[in-house]
């Protein structure tokens, strides 16, 4: 695991590093290779899932590390070779080539990306499972263990591959990230193969549907073989399954394998919205819409606060002690109040941090503007054309100040730092009067990182009890792409206001879609309790 992790974290930091190198001073492949990795995993999410269950768990593991460590490493060659060789393939194809290029690293890198997510499935919501023996405090504990090595990758990964990046260069970054991808592709093979070994119930998986499916077309051979036998009663679902069945034989191959990719993806998402942890997996999937995290948006917006990127590192450093008494505190927590309690409790302790942040929109230094939002309606409305051409004109002298730079500035100023965005100058005016407001919003965040992975942790053991040995893969898959369906709605957020000045707009927002995930995790967690009273 910590091997897997240290891997994704320094290809994620990277690659992201990559591609604004290639395309100079513009922020457009990055901007692409994140919509395509979010838009892959909201798609084939339910696939991945279902693949994963279909599938040996040994089978599942080694295909999945070998087309992610792979993918990297012919992507770092390619990347390896743009670097090198840039002015030559720009000359050919009348620069298409280069187009070529572009494409085969983002494709190879989205490639890379969905068979970590099958991986992630596998290992860290399957297999943790079964090696603990369905021992709950075990899982838990194993659970946090893996939440901070998470953590702790997250900080030394892109710091280690970024010193290489700085003190050598680019191209000794990929051979760099090359030879770690290959080497740790041999260690991961070894001991994913070695548990498999010493843990004998992973080699014993139900079936799902699609076994019983093929078992249902055994059946109807047979039957045409001899009337002899006897047939088992069939249920609801395999009558189902039977219709589908009969159906698909009359359309071309093509068709068929295209229509069953859609009925499992239907499926896959039913059966998520069917699980009883259904609400609480939605009320953390909607913690992803939120700029109130140490991502390129709010550091960036604290840059245009005036702090310093040595002191931003300090925070992040400060952020990931946080995060690892987030999950101590939930150890603590399950056992003396129990899974449930354990996420009541976090997720208000998280609401409770996070209203710091609503305080900061508010209070003395905020550059909050409402009025930027509505530009052109500003000016009484019996005001003559002319009136209305000056107050545009004001409006757009202002943006061209310093106060008013966009949260993501030109590839000319920035440094990437851990999934960080700093800068080098700051925008002239750019201090404010205050600092008050930047103060209590950094103590907002850094504070609510505590409740916040204990209430992840505390979803992710819940998704992992409550969920069918022979679902767990597609539902976690879905939940996967629902993460990623509102990790991208943030992104439209900050797209939509883009200016330091909508930034407490972003963050009251913010607060509304957690306090949304957190309510709804509130009804699964009386509905629970209400159902575990009438059991007894």
């Amino acid at each position: 695991g910590a091997l897997s992790m240290w891997g994704d974290r320094m290809w994620h930091f990277a690659i992201s590093v990559f591609l604004i190198e290639l395309y100079g001073r513009n922020l457009l492949l990055t901007a692409v290779f994140g919509l395509v990795v979010a838009g892959s995993v909201l798609l084939l999410g339910a696939l991945i899932g279902d693949w994963v269950d279909r599938n040996p768990r040994n089978k599942v593991a080694h295909a999945s590390l070998f087309i992610q460590n792979i993918s990297v490493t012919i992507c770092s060659i390619v990347l390896m070779l743009v670097f090198s060789y840039k002015q030559r393939i720009e000359q050919i194809w009348d620069g298409w080539l280069t187009v070529v290029c572009y494409t085969v690293v983002i494709v190879l890198a989205d490639v890379a990306n969905l068979a970590s997510t099958a991986l992630t499935i596998a290992i860290q919501r399957d297999w943790i499972i079964v090696i603990t023996g369905y021992n709950r405090g075990h899982l838990a504990g194993m659970n946090a263990t893996m939440r901070r090595i998470d953590q702790v990758t997250n900080i030394l990964a892109p710091l280690a591959v970024g010193q290489v990046m700085t003190l050598a260069s680019n191209v000794v970054g990929c051979g760099f990230i090359l030879g770690w991808n290959l080497v740790s592709l041999i260690v991961e093979f070894f001991f994913l193969s070695r548990v498999y070994r010493i843990v004998p119930a992973l080699s014993v998986k139900p079936p799902t549907a699609e076994v019983g499916l093929a078992n249902l077309q055994g059946m109807n051979r047979s039957g045409s073989q001899g009337e002899g036998q006897v047939v088992q009663p069939v249920a609801e679902g395999d009558s189902d399954a039977r219709l589908r069945l009969k159906e698909m034989t009359y359309l071309p191959l093509c068709l068929r394998r295209f229509r069953w990719l859609v009925s499992t993806c239907k499926d896959g998402w039913r059966s998520y919205y069917q699980q009883p942890v259904f609400l609480a997996g939605m009320g953390l999937a909607f913690l992803y819409t939120t700029v109130l995290g140490f991502d390129c948006i709010t550091t960036g917006y604290a840059y245009t606060q005036g702090i310093s990127g040595s002191f931003l590192s300090v925070l992040m450093g400060v952020s990931a002690i946080t995060g690892l008494m987030g999950t101590v505190m939930f150890t603590r927590l399950r056992k003396t109040y129990g899974l449930i309690n354990t996420g009541i409790i976090s997720s208000c302790l998280h609401l409770g941090c996070l209203l710091l942040c609503v305080c900061s929109v508010f209070a003395p230094g905020s550059p909050m503007d409402l009025s930027l939002l509505m530009p052109y309606f500003t000016s009484n409305s019996s005001s003559e054309v002319g009136g209305m051409a000056n107050q545009r004109q004001k409006h757009t002298s202002a943006s061209r100040g310093g106060s008013n730079q966009p949260l993501l500035p030109d590839r000319s100023s920035i440094h990437w730092t851990n999934n960080t965005v700093l800068f080098d100058n700051v925008p002239s005016g750019s201090a404010p009067e205050s600092y008050t407001s930047i103060i209590l919003l950094f103590m907002g965040v850094i504070t609510a990182r505590i409740g916040l992975w204990s209430f992840d942790l505390t979803v992710t053991q819940l998704l992992q009890e409550n969920i069918c040995e022979s679902e767990r893969g597609v539902v976690n898959g879905v939940q996967s792409s629902m993460n990623y369906l509102m990790d991208l709605l943030h992104f439209i957020m900050v797209i939509s206001a883009p200016q330091p000045q909508h930034f407490g707009i972003l963050v009251l927002i913010s607060v509304l879609f957690i306090t949304t995930g957190h309510t709804m995790y509130f009804l699964y967690a009386h509905k629970a309790k209400r159902k575990r009273r009438l059991d007894t």
